[in-house]
This record gives C-alpha cells, sequence and structure tokens, in this order.
C-alpha cells in the first residue's frame, strides 16, 4: 500500500480526474441545452437538440454523484466547509439541475407551443445555470472563501450569496459557461445535420472566441492583481496535520509559484488556449470531431490550469490564510484513503467502461426526419 503522502497525492489527482470527467460528459449536456433555443428554431430541431443527449445526460451525472461522493470520503474538511458555507449557492445549483428530468420529460408530452417553449427555456436553465455557477465556484477559489477555523476545527462562515459575485469570479463563470457551451456546440455539430448542424457551428466558433478572450482575460487579472498564497517549507505531508499548524504567505505571486517551480504545468494553460483554437478551427473548416477534440482538450486544460495554480491549496481562506484547507491537511486517515483507492480502482473503470459502451450503442446523426418517424417514441 502506499504511504499516507502518496495517497494524499492519488487523491487529489483522483478527485481532479473525476471533475473532469463530468466536465468532459455532462459539459456537452449542459451546453448543448445552453444553445438549444438559439440553435434549434422549429419544434422538431429543438427535440433533435434534445435527443442528441437525453439518453446519455443521467448517466453522465454519475461522475458529478462520484465527484461529491469522493470529496465527501477523500476530503471531509472541505465537504465540511464547502456544503455549510456555499449552501445557497449549491441550492441553486441543484434546483437548476431539477429543471432537466422533468424538462426532458414533460416537455414534449402536449403539442402546445407555449407549454414546449417553456420547458426550452426551464432545459436552457438547467444547462447554462450550473455551467456558469461551477465557474463563479473555481473564480471565488483563488480570491479566498470567508471562513474560519476555531480551535476545537469548527468552521465559521461570515460571506453571502452575493459576496461570491465578485467581478473576477462571474469572469471565470464566463470562461466556464462559454466552455461548456463551446463543448456542446461541437457535440450537436457531431450529432445532426442541416440547419441545425450550420447553426452550431456559428455557435461554437462564437463560443471558443468568448472563451479565448474569457480565459486570457482571467489570467491577465489573476497575474496583475489577485494574492496567491504559498505554504511555507518544513511541513510534513506524510503525517496527520492540524489545518493550523501550517504557516501560509499571502502575496501576488502565490498562485503562480507552481508554474515556475515545475515548469511542466505550463503544459496546462496552453492546453486549453490550443484546445479552443482547435475547435474554432474545427468549426470553420466543417470538422466535427476536430471540433469536439478541441473542446475536450481545452476543458482538460482549463480544470488543470486551476488545479496546478491551487496546489496544495484546494479550499483557501480570504480571512485567515492558515484555516486555508490544502492536500496535505483535509484529508481522510491513511486507512481510509487506501481503501477508497481499492473502490476507486474497481467502479471508476466501470462507469468509464459502460459510459463508452453506451455511446457506441446509441450513436448516430438525428435528424427531422427521425423525430417526424417517432413522434412520441421520442422526447
Amino acid at each position: 500500500m502506499f504511504d499516507y503522502e502518496t495517497l494524499k497525492l492519488v487523491w487529489w489527482v483522483l478527485i481532479g480526474v473525476l471533475l473532469i470527467g463530468f466536465a468532459l460528459t455532462d459539459g456537452f449536456d449542459m451546453g448543448a441545452m445552453a444553445l438549444m433555443p438559439f440553435v434549434g428554431k422549429t419544434d422538431n430541431e429543438r427535440r433533435v437538440a434534445i435527443n442528441t443527449i437525453a439518453p446519455h445526460w443521467d448517466g453522465n451525472q454519475v461522475w458529478f454523484i462520484t465527484a461529491g461522493g469522493a470529496l465527501f470520503a477523500a476530503w471531509p474538511m472541505v465537504y465540511a466547509v464547502a456544503f455549510s458555507g456555499l449552501y445557497w449557492a449549491m441550492l441553486l445549483v441543484l434546483f437548476a439541475l431539477f429543471c432537466r428530468p422533468v424538462g426532458f420529460d414533460y416537455r414534449s408530452k402536449l403539442e402546445n407551443q407555449k407549454w414546449r417553449n417553456a420547458w426550452d427555456w426551464a432545459l436552457f436553465t438547467g444547462g447554462a445555470v450550473p455551467a456558469l455557477l461551477f465557474g463563479v465556484a473555481f473564480g471565488n477559489l483563488f480570491l479566498g472563501l470567508p471562513f474560519r477555523l476555531d480551535e476545537l476545527m469548527r468552521s465559521s462562515y461570515e460571506g453571502s450569496f452575493f459576496g461570491l459575485l465578485h467581478p473576477f469570479a462571474l469572469l471565470a463563470g464566463v470562461v466556464s459557461l462559454s466552455m461548456l457551451s463551446m463543448h456542446g456546440g461541437a457535440w450537436l455539430m457531431l450529432r445532426t445535420d442541416a440547419d441545425l448542424h450550420a447553426r452550431s457551428r456559428v455557435a461554437t466558433r462564437l463560443c471558443a472566441l468568448v472563451y479565448l478572450t474569457a480565459f486570457a482575460g482571467a489570467g491577465a487579472w489573476l497575474v496583475a492583481s489577485i494574492p496567491g498564497l504559498t505554504l511555507a517549507d518544513g511541513i510534513n505531508t506524510g503525517g496527520a496535520i492540524n489545518p493550523l499548524s501550517k504557516q501560509v504567505a499571502v502575496g501576488n505571486a502565490g498562485w503562480l509559484a507552481n508554474y515556475s517551480h515545475y515548469p511542466l504545468t505550463v503544459i496546462a494553460p496552453v492546453l486549453g488556449f490550443a484546445g479552443a483554437l482547435l475547435a474554432l478551427l474545427g468549426a470553420q473548416l466543417n470538422r466535427a470531431g476536430v471540433a469536439f477534440l478541441g473542446s475536450s482538450l481545452a476543458i482538460v486544460g482549463t480544470i488543470c490550469t486551476a488545479g496546478f495554480a491551487l496546489f496544495p491549496f484546494v479550499f483557501p481562506s480570504s480571512l485567515d490564510a492558515a484555516s486555508s484547507l490544502t492536500v496535505w491537511d483535509a484529508v481522510s486517515s491513511q486507512k481510509t484513503l487506501g481503501i477508497l483507492l481499492i473502490v476507486a480502482c474497481i467502479f471508476v473503470p466501470l462507469i468509464l467502461g459502460y459510459t463508452l459502451w453506451c455511446y457506441t450503442r446509441m450513436w448516430g446523426r438525428l435528424t427531422n426526419k427521425t423525430i417526424e418517424a417517432n413522434p412520441h417514441g421520442l422526447y
């Protein structure tokens, strides 16, 4: 079995993998529905867009549920502070996600245009709002969350929901929304044809340009004016650590330190930009596969960029730097992490395997004729 320090690092990587898996799969679901009211001009076109993801969206959300469960089991202090302090933001995400299952199931039950339009905008909400708020959450990690720990490790959160809407956090939300919408547009290019396919190309190009601008702007803002945290040397990374026992320095170079210490990490932001440019090129040349590959690479690069910059911090505090939770001191015991690793080695490949199997079984382009031939058998 791995030593404690290695297990901590392994679980940092695994949670990152789960977040990337969620963004790659459920990301194009949310992105496609965020675009659906705009690229689908007729009822049949909107039904085509819905049916490209309807067979898969609930399976894709397994990645989200698994990531939440892994966070609870591997990083219990992060889970406790995040889910109590960010309660209203979490509820907003949850209620937005509620729009998806009822929207898919009830949207086409009645042949009434007002009824269907209302559910179309509900599906838009279920795609766009979580995509935006996930980015806002990541933006707030760089700003620090207003919480502190007392001597008994009890957390007190001193912020509000509206306090999370800092301009930098909103810009990070634009990065997330445009990135996932670009991914959703590339997915619609892959699975549709005719006018819907053409409008999805335009949307993919537009979202790629917005993402490139917002991602570059967020990086420049981070470099210019947002102080980061740096963990002091000498910490026993292989031991059980009291979060309040560490020394944390605050400085403008904090979030950039890892890129100078570990030059290979620069690959992550480069991959984000290169992926978006590839998606833009693929959409311009009408190569759906290239566009989808590019948007996928952009997602991987963006999440890794945030992870590498924050490491080893996973939940920084803006009130008390020493209360910030890190990879080293917010984790479960060595035995718990070891057992969880065995469980992950069994079930993560199973999730990946059945996900790929489902897509191979249900692959193919959907057209208006498909909808007309199955007026009641499809969503």
